[in-house]
């Protein structure tokens, strides 16, 4: 790195933190509201952490001692729930502290057994205890519809001629339920009602207000009956309804309005609740977040003075660190301009500080099992997805502010000796099963080579079918000596072991081995134009792109050149810039001295070329690229050929990793720290995809719960990144294509429709490759002609299926969405997204069918 790319990566890492401080600092939010001294009554509940009364859990009299004890200095009177389940204790522990006042609950439900404890012991409590003032006996029984309002009626008449007449007796509903039910109120001794603004979607600022006009008109509705609030809160933490938000600073400056409110206009009220209850995360929503003290009975605000957020320092200092560490170590060693470093650097930012709210998730929200399962894979996948994404804003920095490519091969701009012999070159052309008049084109391309000093192979293996290579074999024998016929008609390892036993036919002077496709017709100066790169005796490998001749034949291989092209214009340039290029067993030439110093063609992979030129990377040889096309092949004839050959890579893939992982470690010493980036981040695209699909399942698994149970959706770590890589990608796909691949804008969606279309491909041969260690070399169906029809069965069944069970299930939360709760939203368009790549086979396939239709072919 220079000094000036050096300055350039300092002055970014310092702007970028700069930015995230000052976005921390306008985040925290802060205001003023008025001071409480105390608090009427507040809902009393010692359930801990890690306790469930759901499932008969219980608290014992240490847990209600320590909890009163923090609770009395701020309230004299508290209201409980039940009269089991160790609660029953509640009351025999306030007489201790004089003048404490206790609303003791009965929870009422389904269960006659149950209810009868409950009502038992509550008689007992409110006729020996007098600590206990009142009786709320069920709460929000009719709204649940745990009761009829006959029975609910009949239990509190029971009641009046069980407990002593001191003892006041109610029953708890929310504000609107004693309205449409005001015979309710003839039989308790005062109305207790819930008045919670935020589940009606009232926006805080509004709240207050509204909780007293819900009070004046049951109190004009009911002017001879006293009236408490028996229930007023708002939540710290979980998703908002409607214009009604979730936040610890909002929960501060209502409840504290709130107070003040009632307590001038004489209001009797009672604050929900205590502590937060973890255990309500189960019913998702923000169940578990009312407390005005958390799970560890830590304080979540002050009474008096300045409101302002929670302590964020420790969350922003690991995500400004996670920022610069992301920068540093995407751009050391590289030599940045200052508009590439800045661009990159606050990307690094942005995705650290993602890393960093995913990673602190558990810290801040009380995780059920489902949680922690959806939690753990979104974890998971944000470490490829930022891989993949900052690679992908590399990219883009590096092309848009960076520097021009440098170690680009133009032909003719290097300087060759005028000594220099020109190296006798051994051309290979395998073939397994291919159709003759094709690989007689390429033959006859071949023959007119403008190059004095080459021979060529043609190497047939596996391939029974006479018809297939006997009239090959003729048309060398017409094309003369220079041309070599080689049959193996049973061999193992396929092209890789063809190859290896044509060695033993190169001609022994042969200092360049040169591989092309059976359906590759060449440019007769591919030789004459890149062999002089050789006179560098580091290099090992020239390599020229892949081009095809067929992609004007219909859409759909329009499509997929231009999917094709992207990677040879934008990938291969960039990292032929860090010496990182992928080799290609089209279009390839090789020094042959290098080739067999690391051991020729391996037959353990199927993908012989990529792995080979990894070995030479390791054992130090360097490699050149040229985006001039000097070559033509043909584009796979059908999707299921597209889905084979794209498998057959992203399976080789996974082959190499296993092999060569250890290479890309931080102690391997045989790559550069570039070449890691390029091919773990190359290998991560693979992954990424496979992950993607996991997640995509394991959404659909989750949308019955948000639906049903309103579970809580861990959303920076399952969708935000999802969204973010998916902009990304667009970014990339539509800025990149349309500066170095000079593509229109239609022609840039074609390119990511068909590279989406492989999604669920790619995610097959990822798992085929954790799961089978060798598959079958599968050709990939090319030359047929433009008349060549897909068989019956639709080749985009499975991706069709899980792509609309997808999008229908981000209609469906969209639609039932009544709360317009954001984390649902963003859930929604999570589940659109996911659902885009896997409708994109279905198009991609769809578009097939319809075809072929020509489209520009003066283009192609």
């Amino acid at each position: 790195m220079t000094m000036r790319s050096f300055l350039a990566l300092v002055v970014a890492v310092i702007l970028a933190g700069a930015a995230q401080f000052f976005m921390w600092q306008w985040l925290i939010e802060r205001g003023d509201a008025p001071d409480v001294r105390a608090i009427q009554s507040m809902s009393f509940s010692p359930f801990t952490r890690h306790q469930n009364p759901t499932v008969d859990a219980s608290v014992t009299l240490a847990q209600i001692d320590k909890d009163l004890a923090i609770v009395t200095p701020i309230t004299g009177a508290i209201r409980t729930y039940s009269a089991t389940q160790g609660l029953e204790s509640v009351p025999l522990e306030t007489v201790k502290k004089k003048g404490f006042r206790v609303v003791q609950g009965i929870w009422l439900s389904q269960d006659d057994t149950r209810d009868a404890l409950e009502i038992d012991n509550g008689i007992w409590l409110a006729n020996n205890n007098k600590s206990v003032v009142a009786l709320a006996v069920g709460n929000e029984t009719l709204l649940r519809e745990d009761k009829t309002l006959e029975e609910l009626i009949g239990i509190l008449q029971d009641l009046r001629h069980k407990v002593k007449k001191n003892t006041l007796i109610t029953t708890s509903e929310t504000w609107d339920m004693w309205i449409k039910h005001p015979e309710l109120a003839e039989n308790v001794d005062y109305i207790n009602a819930h008045i919670l603004p935020f589940w009606e979607g009232i926006p805080e600022e509004e709240a207050v207000a509204y909780t007293f006009d819900k009070y004046d008109l049951l109190k004009a509705t009911f002017p001879n009956k006293p009236i408490v609030i028996g229930e007023f809160g708002w939540p710290s933490r979980g998703y908002n309804q409607r214009a009604a938000d979730a936040a610890p600073v909002t929960q501060a400056r209502v409840l504290r309005e709130f107070i003040t409110e009632a307590n001038r206009r004489g209001i009797d009220y009672n604050i929900i609740e205590a502590f937060d209850q973890p255990w309500k995360v189960a019913e998702g929503m923000v169940g578990a977040y009312w407390g005005l003290f958390n799970a560890q009975r830590q304080p979540k605000f002050a009474l008096q003075g300045l409101v302002i957020e929670p302590e964020r320092r420790p969350k922003m200092i690991a995500s400004l660190l996670m920022g610069a560490f992301l920068t540093v170590i995407g751009l050391a060693r590289r030599r940045p301009t200052f508009g590439h470093a800045l661009l990159y650097a606050l990307a690094a930012n942005g995705m650290g500080l993602g890393i960093i709210a995913a990673a602190w998730w558990p810290f801040e929200a009380y995780m059920s099992p489902g949680t922690w399962v959806m939690w753990s894979v979104g974890v998971a996948a944000i470490l490829p997805l930022a891989a993949i994404t900052l690679a992908r804003i590399h990219e883009i920095s590096e092309v848009v502010l960076g520097h021009k490519p440098r170690r680009l091969f133009i032909p003719g701009t290097t300087p060759t000796s005028a000594a220099a012999a020109l190296p006798l070159v051994s051309i290979q052309v395998p073939a397994y099963r291919e159709p003759p008049e094709m690989l007689i084109e390429t033959l006859d391309a071949l023959a007119v080579l403008d190059y004095p000093n080459y021979e060529v192979l043609v190497i047939i293996n596996n391939t029974p079918d006479e018809d297939l290579w006997r009239p090959v074999e003729s048309h060398c024998q017409a094309l003369g000596a220079r041309f070599k016929f080689l049959n193996y008609p049973a061999i193992d390892g396929f092209k890789a072991g063809a190859l290896n036993r044509a060695m033993k036919e190169v001609d022994p002077r042969t200092e360049v081995l040169a591989l092309i496709d059976a359906d590759y017709v060449v440019d007769p100066n591919w030789l004459k134009d890149l062999t002089p790169v050789f006179e560098d005796p580091q290099v090992a490998i020239m390599q020229a792109p892949q081009d095809h001749r067929n992609a004007s034949d219909s859409a759909f291989h329009r499509m997929m050149q231009w999917e094709f092209a992207g990677f040879f214009d934008i990938g291969m340039v960039q990292r032929n810039e860090d010496n990182a290029i992928i080799t290609h067993g089209t279009m390839l030439l090789i020094r042959r001295s290098a080739f067999e110093a690391v051991g020729g063609w391996q037959v353990d992979t199927i993908v012989e070329d990529t792995e080979l030129g990894l070995r030479l990377y390791q054992a130090g040889f360097s490699a050149h690229y040229t985006n001039r096309r000097y070559g033509w092949g043909l584009l796979p004839d059908t999707f299921k050929a597209y889905k084979s050959q794209r498998h057959r890579w992203a399976y080789g893939a996974l082959q190499i990793i296993k092999k060569h992982g250890r290479a890309m470690l931080p102690g391997g010493k045989t790559l550069t720290r570039e070449q890691k980036f390029h091919f773990t981040t190359g290998w991560f695209f693979w992954l990424s995809d496979a992950l993607g699909i996991l997640i995509a399942l394991l959404n659909l698994i989750w949308v019955p719960l948000v639906l049903g149970l309103d579970m809580m959706v861990p959303t920076v770590a399952m969708t935000v990144p999802i969204l973010t890589a998916f902009c990304v990608n667009i970014l990339h796909n539509q800025l990149l294509y349309r500066i170095r691949v000079k593509a229109r804008f239609i022609d840039t969606l074609s390119a990511g429709i068909a590279a989406m279309s492989l999604q669920w491909t790619v995610a097959k041969a990822v798992f085929d490759g954790l799961i089978k260690e060798s598959l079958a070399f599968a050709r990939t169906e090319k030359g047929a002609g433009k008349k060549k029809r897909p068989g019956a069965t639709f080749q985009a069944l499975r991706e069709t299926l899980l792509g609309l069970a997808l999008a229908a299930s981000a209609l469906t939360l969209h639609l039932t969405n009544e709360q317009e709760v954001m984390e649902v939203s963003f859930f929604a368009a999570t589940l659109a997204i996911q659902s885009i790549p896997l409708l994109a086979a279905t198009l991609m396939h769809t578009i097939e069918l319809l075809g072929p239709v020509p489209v520009n072919p003066e283009k192609s």
